[in-house]
């Protein structure tokens, strides 16, 4: 018998790898001898640069930006071996966690450090950035990245010469990077929202409060990110459909810009991350699968890790058994096609936040996994 383990992180608590050891550590303490794989997961927002590095496909780099406040921070993201291709979160630059609760301006908060990163990884040779965009404290369309670029002046007016639609844009032929060794030819994002850039489903009012803004600062922010697509599109950079692309609004218009400025390819973060984990190798003769987060729901089925797990798995006749922190709609995950689902604190009554620290979540994923080998996969 062979069971795959390929969780996605414990947000807050766990980071896959962990969730991964735990799981393998009960199955084994229910005396399992067969054959385990792990495989940690991200559905590329957070831990898709450690995703990469724990596959000792990539070497760290640490470089100081400007954080979403325009403090200097010091992010880290990952270059291939081969020196190639870079991995990147943005929210290592600018995300919501760099910033205090009660410092949180999404009105202020600038892309610009993302900027300043991928200019660092055009400097080291980098001709490939895939780059995860989940997590932001922003909700600025992407300009502050594109100002860092030397892609918009000061006011905001693109530097940009109108140029052929769906040509693919290569970083060095718009703007003067100091003579970078290379010119960045592809741009893949891993992305797992469809929000549009604008409108009632769009950035400002599906996230912005999520950031901390008001009613009537959502109104003024989607006001801005109209006004850029409008002048987007009066330089020839975008058509109007632009500013509807499934993913246009992912992390604050993040997409936006970089599906039209940069040409970036908009994929699914989980199939992203599959492709370069080797997942569907490591199905191979697989008997089981075990996939889980901190809490999976409905939303869980919209692009998640365990839905991606799932679907690879379905195609193999593999059985996938859901294993998280809480579990919500049942019924409904039940329905997607998960044979089994277990909540590992269904049976602990300690408050969350005994519940949240990471030796009691271990312990409770080891006691679940030799449950369930017990009780027969």
């Amino acid at each position: 018998m062979k069971i795959v383990l390929a969780f996605d992180s414990y947000k807050g608590c766990l980071t896959a790898e962990e969730a991964c050891c735990a799981a393998e550590e009960g199955v084994r303490r229910a005396g399992f001898c067969g054959e385990v794989v792990r495989v940690p997961l991200s559905d590329g927002g957070e831990g898709l640069v450690q995703c990469f590095l724990r596959m000792g496909k990539a070497r760290e780099v640490r470089v100081k930006v400007h954080g979403p406040l325009m403090d200097e921070v010091e992010a880290v993201y990952a270059i291939s071996a081969d020196g190639k291709t870079a991995y990147m979160e943005m929210a290592s630059a600018c995300g919501l966690t760099l910033v205090p609760p009660e410092r949180r301006n999404v009105m202020e908060a600038t892309t610009y450090g993302l900027g300043e990163m991928m200019l660092d990884a055009l400097h080291r040779g980098v001709r490939h950035v895939v780059l995860g965009i989940g997590g932001s404290a922003t909700c600025d369309g992407g300009q502050g990245m594109l100002l860092a670029l030397g892609l918009l002046d000061e006011e905001g007016g693109a530097l940009l010469q109108p140029l052929r639609r769906r040509r693919r844009r290569r970083l060095t032929d718009v703007v003067d990077v100091g003579r970078p060794t290379s010119t960045m030819s592809v741009l893949t994002v891993a992305c797992d929202v469809d929000n549009p850039l604008y409108g009632k489903e769009g950035a400002a009012y599906v996230f912005a409060p999520q950031k901390g803004a008001t009613a009537e600062q959502v109104k003024e922010l989607d006001a801005r990110l109209r006004t850029f697509a409008k002048e987007t599109e009066e330089k020839g950079i975008a058509t109007s459909d632009d500013a509807f692309h499934p993913g246009a609004g992912a992390a604050g218009g993040l997409g936006y810009a970089l599906l039209t400025y940069l040409g970036a390819e908009l994929k699914c973060g989980i199939e992203v991350v599959m492709e370069a984990s080797g997942f569907d190798k490591a199905l191979e003769g697989a008997d089981v699968v075990l996939t889980g987060e901190g809490c999976s729901d409905e939303q869980t089925t919209h692009g998640k890790v365990a839905a991606g797990v799932l679907e690879k798995a379905r195609k193999r006749g593999v059985k996938t058994v859901l294993m998280s922190g809480q579990i919500k709609d049942k019924e409904a995950l039940k329905a997607f096609g998960f044979d089994r689902l277990y909540g590992i604190n269904d049976s602990d009554e300690r408050p969350l936040e005994v519940l949240m620290q990471p030796e009691v979540a271990e312990e409770n994923i080891r006691q679940a996994c030799q449950r369930m080998m017990e009780e027969g996969v």
